[in-house]
């Protein structure tokens, strides 16, 4: 049984007062000589007599109206209410052990080699990821771009980033945000072909479509009416299995995309881009952050998480796990 580093370093000199730390102590000296049943051993490694450890525990079990451990000449063994005892003890220093851990790792300073698995749309994220490289340059950012379904623990990621719903009892999840997509074009296709007033209306115009890497479908436009999904036959002008293309080739005037908000920020700023069929969008995607469960969080995955839900989805409340 792994013996605590907390309760080597808890005090132990009046391990039978009536204090709050007579109380711990004596849980201390009860837990090592419950784990090594010998006092004699539990004396060594606390740094007292073993007539002290016994003297400790008979104040310990007056306190307590209940007998602890069996004694003879040659042994100690635990009673069953000793059992129960030891159990709840070594409950309470390992919640002390790791809250002491927990507050060290929490000062030290993010550093060290951060896998991260990106949907392949994050290269739009990449102003975004530069800027956090840029402010903890002791971190090394090591991605890789996929949208295939990852194995965080057997793959040894930090940190998954993933659109939509995730359940795994395994991993701790935070939602970074939320993002909605658009229907964008140039000004100057729009001028040339005009402005489409309902869904329908693209049936006549240039499509830019965006295709699954992993099953080869194409991404549905999410156009709904009155709550029900609108089915338009769309052309395929062009198709790519990554959504920066289809951006670029939207801007050089070659027909509309359907891309992420967060995606063409920039671009509806500076009226390279401009919005159609606002009216018959409305899903909203939530965009969470995914890591190994555990009850210490590294630094290095704290400062990405944070960074990110600050720089990635500045208007959007922070929800799920800090």
């Amino acid at each position: 049984m792994k013996q605590s580093d907390s309760a080597v370093r808890a005090p132990v000199a009046h391990a039978g007062g009536g204090g709050a730390m007579d109380h711990m102590s004596a849980m201390v000296v009860f837990t090592r000589a419950a784990e090594t049943l010998s006092f004699a051993e539990a004396g060594r490694q606390l740094g007292l007599s073993a007539s002290a450890i016994g003297k400790a525990i008979a104040r310990l079990e007056t306190r307590l109206a209940v007998r602890l451990f069996h004694r003879s000449t040659r042994s100690v063994r635990l009673t069953s209410e000793g059992e129960l005892f030891l159990a709840r003890c070594q409950r309470i220093l390992g919640e002390i052990e790791e809250a002491e851990a927990e507050l060290a790792l929490s000062r030290a300073s993010p550093s060290g080699r951060l896998r991260v698995s990106i949907p392949l749309v994050g290269t739009l994220l990449m102003p975004v990821l530069s800027a956090f490289m840029r402010r903890y340059p002791e971190v090394q950012i090591d991605i890789d771009f996929s949208d295939r379904i990852v194995d965080v623990i057997e793959d040894g990621f930090d940190v998954v980033l993933r659109t939509g719903d995730a359940l795994d009892s395994q991993l701790t999840m935070r939602t970074l945000g939320h993002y909605a997509h658009v229907i964008v074009a140039s000004p100057d296709y729009l001028k040339r072909y005009g402005v489409p007033a309902r869904p329908e209306d693209l049936a006549a115009h240039a499509c830019l479509q965006h295709r699954f890497s992993r099953t080869g479908r194409l991404r549905r436009w999410a156009l709904m009416r009155d709550g029900a999904p609108v089915e338009v036959e769309l052309p395929s002008t062009a198709v790519a299995s990554a959504v920066e293309p289809l951006i670029a080739m939207s801007e050089q005037g070659l027909g509309l995309t359907n891309a992420p908000d967060f995606a063409v920020r920039k671009q509806l700023a500076d009226g390279s881009l401009v919005t159609v069929l606002d009216a018959f969008l409305h899903d909203r995607i939530p965009f969470r952050a995914l890591w190994p469960s555990g009850r210490m969080m590294p630094p290095k995955v704290r400062a990405f998480v944070d960074f990110l839900s600050e720089h990635l989805f500045p208007q959007a409340p922070e929800n799920g796990q800090p």
